[in-house]
C-alpha cells in the first residue's frame, strides 16, 4: 500500500497532511509513505525528518502520486492535482464541497473515491478523527492571539505605582469548539470575558471557564439546540432580541471575536458597521468566518481594516497560522481514519462502503459522486447515511 502527500496546490496553505510521527506510524503499519520533496517545510518537518521515520522522498508531485493508493491533502486538489494516482484511489481531505459539485465532479473523472473528512459524524467513535474540532480549537487560540497583538492596550489588570491598569474587556460570539478556547485564552491573559451563542447547554460551559453569558433567554432559546448538540436557526424575532442586546454589549467592549459558520451557507451576519462604529478607538474585531462572507460587516479577507479606530482583523485560514501545530493534530485525524479503511489481516485498503464514517464523508465513489452535497441533480437518491455535520447546520462548530 502506497501513500502520498504532495506540496498543497493552494500557494497559501502552509498546513501538510502527514507530519514525521504520523509517517512513523504508519510506516509501522506496512504501509509505503511517499513525501513530495518540501511539502511540510512550511510545517516545520523537513525532508530529513521524514526520511527518518521511513518515507521515501521524491523529488516532484508526479512522483509522489505514481502508482500511489491514496493521496492525503489538507485541502481539495486543484485540478490535474491527481494525476498518476492509480484508478480508485482514495483521496482524503478537507474538500469543502458546498456548492462546488462541478470541481470535485472534475476530479471524480480521474476515477478515484474522495472522502470529505469536515462531514465527520460526530460520535464517540470519531472523536480523534474531527477535523473541525482540531482545527477549530488552534484557530480559536490564535484569534485571541492575534487581538493582542492589535489591540493597543495591555490584557491584564495592572497595578504599579503610577496607576492602574483597567483589564480589557473581551467578548467571543459563539461557544463551539473554536469560541470555548478563544474564551479560555482571553482569559489565561487576564481579560473580563464575556460570550453569547443559541445553545441553552452554552451557558454552563462559558460559566465553567470563569466568562459570563449574554443571550435573550426565552422560551425559543430553550429550545435552540439539535438532540446531536447543533444549533438550530432561529426566528426573525428572535435575532431582533438578540440583535438589541448584542449591540448594547458590544459598545462596551475591547475586542470582539466572531466565529459562527454555517455550512453549505454564508456565514451569519453578527456585527453591523453600525455596531463597529459604537466601540471606542482601539479596539479589535477578529472575524473568524471572513472566508465565507464574514460575521462582521467590513471584514476583508487577509486584511486588517480600520474604521473610526476600530480594526477589523479578517485573516483567512487562521490555523494555518500556527502550521506546525494544525498540521500534527490534522495529522493525526487523517491516520485516524485511514486506518479504519485498511485490512488488518492484509495491510491492504478494504473500505467498507456501509460503514457509518465512510457513508458520512464519501462523496465519489471510484468516480462516480455519491454523496448528496456533489450528486448531480438527476442522479438516484442514496439510502440516508449517518448523520453529519452537513445534515444539521451549527452556528459554529459543536463543543
Amino acid at each position: 500500500m502506497r501513500i502520498a502527500v504532495a506540496k498543497e496546490t493552494d500557494p497559501g496553505e502552509p498546513r501538510v497532511a502527514l507530519t514525521p510521527d504520523v509517517v512513523k506510524r504508519l510506516v509501522g503499519l506496512g504501509a509505503e509513505v511517499v513525501i513530495e520533496s518540501g511539502a511540510g517545510l512550511k510545517a516545520g518537518a523537513t525532508d530529513a525528518a521524514y526520511k527518518d521515520m521511513g518515507a521515501t522522498i521524491a523529488g516532484a508531485r508526479s512522483q509522489a502520486l505514481s502508482g500511489a493508493d491514496v493521496l492525503l491533502t489538507v485541502r481539495r486538489p486543484a485540478p490535474g492535482g491527481l494525476d498518476g494516482l492509480k484508478p480508485g484511489a482514495l483521496v482524503i481531505g478537507i474538500m469543502d464541497p458546498y456548492g462546488r459539485s462541478a470541481e470535485i465532479g472534475e476530479l471524480a473523472k480521474t476515477g478515484v473515491s474522495i472522502f470529505a473528512m469536515e462531514l465527520m459524524p460526530r460520535i464517540t467513535r470519531a472523536q480523534v478523527m474531527d477535523v473541525l474540532s482540531s482545527q477549530a480549537n488552534l484557530a480559536g487560540y490564535r484569534a485571541v492571539i492575534d487581538a493582542a497583538a492589535e489591540f493597543g492596550r495591555a490584557f491584564p489588570q495592572m497595578m504599579t505605582a503610577a496607576g492602574t491598569v483597567p483589564p480589557a474587556r473581551a467578548f467571543v460570539m459563539g461557544a463551539g469548539v473554536a469560541g470555548l478556547q478563544a474564551i479560555a485564552t482571553a482569559r489565561r491573559l487576564g481579560a473580563m470575558v464575556s460570550a453569547t451563542d443559541v445553545r441553552p447547554a452554552s451557558k454552563e460551559q462559558v460559566a465553567s471557564l470563569g466568562a459570563k453569558f449574554v443571550a435573550v433567554e426565552d422560551d425559543e432559546f430553550k429550545q435552540a439546540e439539535t438532540s446531536g448538540g447543533y444549533a438550530k436557526e432561529m426566528s426573525d424575532g428572535y435575532k431582533a432580541k438578540q440583535a438589541e442586546l448584542i449591540a448594547s454589549h458590544i459598545a462596551k467592549q475591547d475586542v470582539v471575536v466572531t466565529t459562527a459558520l454555517i455550512p453549505g451557507r454564508p456565514a451569519p451576519r453578527l456585527v453591523t458597521t453600525a455596531m463597529v462604529k459604537s466601540m471606542k478607538p482601539g479596539s479589535v474585531i477578529v472575524d473568524l468566518a471572513v472566508e465565507r462572507g464574514g460575521n462582521v460587516e467590513g471584514a476583508v479577507a487577509d486584511q486588517v481594516v480600520e474604521v473610526e479606530g476600530v480594526k477589523i482583523v479578517g485573516y483567512a485560514n487562521v490555523a494555518g497560522r500556527l502550521a506546525a501545530s494544525s498540521s500534527a493534530l490534522y495529522a493525526k485525524n487523517l491516520s485516524a481514519f485511514l486506518e479504519t479503511l485498511i485490512s488488518k489481516e492484509t495491510k491492504q485498503i478494504a473500505v467498507d462502503w456501509d460503514d457509518e464514517l465512510v457513508k458520512a464523508t464519501a462523496l465519489v465513489k471510484d468516480g462516480t459522486p455519491i454523496h448528496p452535497i456533489v450528486k448531480p441533480a438527476d442522479a438516484p437518491t442514496p439510502a440516508p447515511a449517518a448523520e453529519a455535520p452537513s445534515d444539521v447546520p451549527p452556528l459554529q462548530e459543536p463543543s
